[in-house]
């Protein structure tokens, strides 16, 4: 992750605490309880990139046994102080040495990886990912679409960033998040899906699946672009070799 991790603000560590399945967001946890039905063998998950642990507690509620992990303290600080009986844990980039290797069932990561910047960080971060998986270990990555950065949504509004159709893997991208009151841009980094593979690849592991879900009509949310162009992508993935499921 290097420095580079626009959550470390203490003051939009509070408002991001906030927020929970609003709009485009519901959308992104809507499928998961289903994915992680169909792929997940085992109850012992960890939450990789957990900011205030939103994923940590929706990963218990579905039966879980949980624990969340970020780089940025002033996120960690509010996990706990919105769930104080939940495991949250400050680690320092790759290094997952506080942890068990081979142990986990599940390795979810929402958005994480869209605030990592460089190839070489994300090779290193999914390599160390794959080490904590047990034999039958999933690693769950939702992360942005490129064409979240060239819309506007339920969520999110990117009509004053219109430089973001211009970039290419690994520059930055610009985002507001509608449903705080925090008028700032996430600064977020462009990865689209090829790359994403070729990362997989070079980390050792294997796409098993992927989803890229879209709004329906009667679901409790006003739409706007999301019920025909999907704002999110979520990988499936193995390690290599393995060829159950």
């Amino acid at each position: 992750m290097g420095d580079f991790n626009v959550y470390a603000d203490g003051v939009r560590a509070r408002t991001y605490a906030q927020l929970e399945f609003p709009g485009t967001y519901y959308l992104a946890y809507r499928d998961l309880p289903e994915i992680l039905a169909a792929h997940a063998r085992g109850r012992a998950a960890l939450d990789f990139g957990c900011g205030a642990g939103r994923s940590t507690r929706f990963l218990r509620r579905l039966g879980f046994v949980v624990t969340g992990v970020d780089i940025s303290e002033a996120m960690i600080a509010q996990a706990r102080e919105l769930d104080p009986e939940g495991d949250y844990r400050l680690v320092a980039g790759a290094d997952f040495t506080g942890l068990p290797a081979h142990a986990y069932d599940v390795v979810l990561s929402v958005f994480t990886f869209d605030n990592i910047p460089t190839r070489a960080a994300k090779l290193e971060l999914f390599g160390a990912l794959a080490a904590l998986l047990n034999r039958d270990g999933r690693i769950v990555s939702l992360v942005s679409s490129p064409e979240i950065y060239l819309h506007e949504w339920a969520s999110f509004s990117t009509k004053d960033y219109p430089e973001n159709a211009r970039a290419g893997c690994g520059d930055e991208v610009r985002i507001v998040i509608t449903d705080t009151a925090d008028p700032r841009p996430v600064v977020d980094i462009a990865w689209p899906d090829a790359d994403y593979r070729e990362v997989y690849r070079q980390a050792g592991l294997e796409v098993v699946e992927v989803y890229r879900p879209l709004g329906k009509e009667g679901e409790p949310v006003r739409w706007v672009n999301e019920t025909r162009i999907a704002p999110w992508v979520v990988y499936v993935l193995r390690a290599a070799g393995d060829s159950k499921r």
